[in-house]
């Protein structure tokens, strides 16, 4: 059970990281270190990676039901 509290956790945190820096893409102007495109990139995998564990972890607490 702990290894599916472990990636809940994960998989929300990487999904509320990948928003926030989508949302950064479009309010934070460069300032030569980091370009708007490499945050929204970096949101999106985020994104999509927290998806991913998500709905790993559901098929897995529905497999245990």
């Amino acid at each position: 059970m702990k290894r599916l509290t472990v990636q809940l956790i994960m998989a929300v945190l990487l999904t509320m990281s990948g928003i926030v820096l989508l949302f950064c893409g479009f309010w934070v102007d460069p300032k030569g270190e980091v370009d708007n495109s490499v945050l929204v990139a970096f949101g999106e995998i985020s994104t999509f990676a927290g998806a991913l564990f998500g709905v790993d972890y559901s098929y897995k607490l529905r497999v245990k039901e």
